[in-house]
């Protein structure tokens, strides 16, 4: 994570000052039930973990809880009417199932259920249901490995910066489903317990400074300091609320792996002058909770989460579905969130590289079909579901433009043998934003001029970017910047491969709202995965070949601005400095929630929920012209992918008018 900056009181961080007493005392940290210290999120900088030896001899009678994901049934029919209620123009537009009538239809049958929990008990574990299609079971260590034919070992972090030591369960090698399970279960998850996902926000290298704001023509704030304001007056949001339309009746939800000061958004949206209802949070603790809130876990996060969905649909009601960082939170906190079907819309600003979650995250295998269950294909099934509800749910699609592992690891330079923290340079999507059940968000590069400092004090001289047009947010844009400093390449200057995430999916196949969409990429040959001996022991394959001409669904879909060298200003309750405006920041992680809180508004404008968001999307952009609803993206790059008119896998469709798109919406209605 970014070191903690010194705070620059720009214009929108003065008209902070006022509020900042009353409300920071009133900043206590978010409810005691999820006081423990929570795990901090993975970065470049984590220790390897040290094997402690096999859990059954370190802790034989605590007893481990794992979820177990059962199948829906007749999915190919569920992902028929997905498609159906998604789509623009059929009868069956927007005709929504309810929960109950979903379950019914393709969830598990009673006698599924039944099957499943005998099956488990043979292995002395103990099977509870806790929503339509996960099991809560647990059991002692040993009568977990003898049933998923696995050893389990304890694992300790050292501390590490400002992040506390911790510890983790993890299996050495790989699990099978019990024979008593086969072909019934979607995902195990909670054989492995480690940290493994990654916030998207970021701000600009350490080794740029920060940029020296400015104001533009464009936005009402300086660059650093924009706000959801800002963002009503770039993306054409201020007619709905001129009309009436703040969100009023709808609920948005955010789903996130880190806790939070819910004071920090009550602040932030009272210093803008947002009329709230004071009680407008609901926090719903998943697992048990995240734990309390601190700058290593992300909840920083969490917290721009809430304050920019919040904020752009100031009349909504907010539900934060909070659980650790685990991959079985993360599936517990979509089931979590979709089973309980109140939230109108969801996003979520974690993930990681998809084949991770396939292939590297405790992977089990069904020993009679040969087919591997993991996360991917469970959370897929729960994101049909909440489509066919009429939930639609966004995702960050990463800040590592086309070279998300790149990203996620932190590498430091491209492949050495030699170098221990190197990886190659291999394309690569970020889950979950790559499922084709949802809504991938990208990232831009507002127009206008950058003043960038070329010395510690950050005096004149600078350094002037001028960008004429919006365009994909990759910082190849600030090469001369990085040549200026002195630095040899854009590895050392810390600029790559910094820009909104893009490309293809290795897992999921081409959608059908992206059929025949010019633009549209196959996964490209010779993409090697490669990395060094420094990651070993991390979980992570050291060396994957990945397929080459997949005919993979491309991602983002659409984007709006994430840069942080056009960004904006966080309200933060630090753990290590405590409250302040923090100005800088940026990431696709703005995008998700921003997407979130705009479709609260068109929820509202259109009286019903909208479901998945994509086929109307697509089927928008073909609306050009005056009151065109989407305006393609270019110009500019995410280091392989570039902008065009129409599809490209950099900013995908490009980014919503969304007066116009609420118009389009409501014509598709009449």
């Amino acid at each position: 994570m970014p070191s903690r900056k010194s705070v620059r009181l720009t214009a929108a961080g003065l008209a902070f000052i006022g509020v900042l007493g009353a409300l920071a005392s009133a900043g206590a940290r978010a409810d005691s039930a999820a006081g423990t210290a929570a795990a901090p999120y993975p970065t470049a900088s984590t220790p390897q973990a040290l094997d402690l030896g096999a859990l059954e001899t370190l802790s034989a009678e605590t007893p481990l809880t794992l979820t177990v994901v059962l199948s829906l049934r007749n999915l190919d029919q569920a992902e028929q009417l997905l498609r159906s209620v998604s789509t623009p123009g059929g009868s069956q537009y927007r005709q929504f199932l309810t929960g109950q009538q979903f379950v019914a239809q393709f969830g598990p049958t009673n006698a599924d259920v039944a099957k499943a929990i005998a099956g488990l008990a043979k292995y002395d574990l103990s099977a509870q249901q806790v929503t339509a299609t996960t099991l809560h079971v647990t059991g002692r260590p040993a009568d977990i490995e003898r049933a998923f034919s696995v050893s389990l070992h304890g694992f300790q972090v050292p501390a590490h910066d400002d992040a506390p030591a911790y510890g983790f369960h993890a299996p050495i090698g790989s699990a099978t489903l019990p024979a008593e399970l086969s072909g019934m279960v979607a995902a195990v998850v909670g054989l492995d317990s480690r940290p493994t996902l990654r916030p998207f926000h970021t701000a600009a290298p350490k080794a740029l400074q920060r940029p020296r704001p400015l104001g533009t023509s464009y936005t009402l704030s300086p660059f650093g300091s924009l706000t959801v304001t800002d963002f009503a007056h770039l993306y054409d949001v201020e007619p709905l609320y001129d009309g009436g339309v703040s969100g009023r009746g709808r609920t948005l939800g955010v789903m996130s792996l880190a806790n939070f000061t819910p004071s920090d958004a009550y602040a932030y949206w009272s210093a803008l002058g947002l009329d709230v209802n004071p009680h407008r949070i609901r926090v719903v603790y998943v697992d048990g909770g995240p734990g309390a809130p601190s700058d290593a876990s992300g909840s920083l996060e969490t917290t721009l989460d809430v304050e920019q969905s919040g904020g752009i649909a100031p009349g909504a009601s907010i539900i934060t579905y909070l659980a650790p960082n685990t991959n079985q939170a993360f599936v517990d906190v979509f089931a979590a969130a979709i089973e309980a079907n109140i939230a109108d819309s969801l996003s979520i600003s974690w993930g990681d590289w998809e084949y991770w979650e396939n292939a590297a995250i405790s992977p089990v295998t069904d020993p009679l079909t040969g087919k591997t269950v993991a996360t991917t294909q469970a959370i897929h099934e729960l994101l049909v579901r909440a489509g066919i509800q009429g939930q639609s749910v966004f995702a960050a699609q990463g800040d590592g433009g086309a070279y998300d592992i790149y990203d996620d690891l932190g590498c430091s330079g491209p492949y050495s043998p030699s170098q221990p923290y190197s990886c190659s340079l291999t394309l690569s999507a970020d889950y979950p934003g790559s499922d084709s059940a949802i809504t991938s968000a990208g990232g831009t590069t507002l127009p206008g001029t950058q003043e960038l400092c070329l010395n510690s004090a950050c005096t004149p001289p600078y350094y002037v970017v001028d960008l004429p047009h919006e365009r994909v947010w990759g910082w190849d844009y600030l090469d001369g910047l990085c040549k200026a400093l002195g630095y040899s390449n854009v590895f050392t200057c810390g600029t790559f491969p910094g820009g909104g995430g893009g490309g293809v999916s290795i897992t999921f196949s081409l959608p059908f709202y992206q059929f025949g969409e010019s633009g549209i990429q196959l996964t490209q040959p010779h993409q090697v995965f490669e990395a060094g001996s420094g990651f070993a022991g991390s979980g992570f394959p050291l060396r994957t070949q990945l397929p080459a001409y997949f005919r993979g669904r491309n991602v983002p879909d659409v984007s709006f601005n994430a840069d942080p060298d056009t960004g904006y200003v966080i309200y933060y309750t630090s753990s290590v400095s405590g409250f302040a405006p923090e100005p800088g920041w940026g990431g696709t992680s703005f995008v998700a929630p921003q997407l979130n809180g705009v479709t609260a508004l068109l929820g509202q404008y259109v009286h019903g929920r909208l479901g998945l968001l994509n086929p109307a999307l697509y089927a928008a952009q073909r609306n050009s012209g005056e009151g065109a609803p989407i305006h393609a993206i270019a110009y500019g790059d995410n280091w392989f992918y570039f902008g065009r008119n129409g599809y490209a896998p950099a900013a995908g469709l490009g980014t919503i008018d969304v007066a116009n798109f609420a118009e389009y919406l409501r014509g598709e209605l009449q």
